[in-house]
């Protein structure tokens, strides 16, 4: 079973957007860094005469614009305005940088930056969420930055970048603790906690999902071998049709008690079965090491 192909147009630009504090500057630089023509807070207005300059030049072919709250009212004509790049021969990419509450108000309060929309900042990120919410829906990638250092983030934007040439769908394969928060990138959460827990083998309790001894274990359980072979049959069925809806990004969250066993074990069977299965796939243990 073999991804199908996509065609991607030769100029291609990369939106950056998110909520405010979860890192679009940080991401701008790592761009630059990666040889990225970047420009930040380009007016909407502007963004058609900005795409058939591109095309004209030819010679801006990486090129990244950041997008965020700061254009007020004219947000809401981005996913109209994007839709008219393809017409004039841009083919685009949104990535979007979310994070949680707590984390983007702990930032403010470490820069002492106002929020853009200078209300309270409970208020306004709320708000802000709000007003975001329909370009976070058709974005190719959502990112949480909430545990990244900067050097983690520019490494996940670097491969997301490399693999995007694949043309085809990328996939992330993540695996979590529910003790620390469902991944806000997920778009497909399985939780396998129904499982025996290895926590509670003594001579298993400080290894890890990675280790073939936790593997034995968890996959001698029946319960796991039919979830791991119900699942796969369900993937083959549906990652076709996210392709042929033109998805570009999917991200499979695993999730079990503490994120070190069983969530480790499944989310490493099933990104080997994608890898074997010709998908570029992208392998994450968050909580691994928490």
């Amino acid at each position: 079973m073999k991804p199908a192909k996509k065609a991607h147009s030769k100029q291609k630009v990369f939106i950056i957007t998110g909520v405010s504090g979860a890192g679009k500057s940080q991401a701008l630089k790592a761009f630059e860094d990666l040889g990225f023509f970047c420009v930040d807070n380009l007016p909407l207005t502007l963004l058609g005469n900005f795409a058939d300059f591109l095309v004209k030049r030819r010679d801006r072919d990486k090129v990244a614009l950041g997008v965020d709250i700061r254009e007020g009212k004219y947000l809401e004509g981005l996913p109209r305005l994007l839709k008219s790049l393809p017409q004039r021969g841009v083919d685009y990419r949104i990535i979007f940088l979310d994070a949680s509450d707590d984390i983007v108000i702990q930032r403010f309060s470490e820069t002492r930056h106002r929020h853009p929309l200078g209300l309270k900042i409970s208020e306004a990120i709320r708000e802000e969420r709000r007003r975001l919410e329909p370009i976070k829906e058709i974005a190719d990638k959502v990112i949480d930055t909430s545990a990244l250092t900067l050097g983690e983030l520019k490494e996940v934007l670097s491969q997301t970048l490399e693999l995007s040439g694949a043309e085809e769908m990328t996939l992330s394969v993540v695996s979590f603790g529910y003790k620390y928060g469902i991944p806000r990138d997920a778009d497909i959460v399985l939780d396998v906690r129904f499982l025996p827990n290895p926590n509670y083998v003594e001579s298993l309790k400080k290894k890890t999902g990675l280790d073939s001894k936790v593997r034995k274990y968890v996959m001698g359980q029946p319960a796991a071998t039919k979830f791991l072979e119900s699942f796969w049959r369900l993937a083959r069925e549906l990652l076709p049709q996210y392709i042929r809806e033109g998805k570009s990004y999917l991200t499979i969250a695993i999730g079990c008690t503490g994120g070190k066993h069983r969530s480790v074990v499944i989310t490493h069977l099933l990104a080997q079965r994608l890898k074997s299965s010709g998908y570029p796939v992208q392998e994450f243990h968050r909580d691994i090491s928490a």
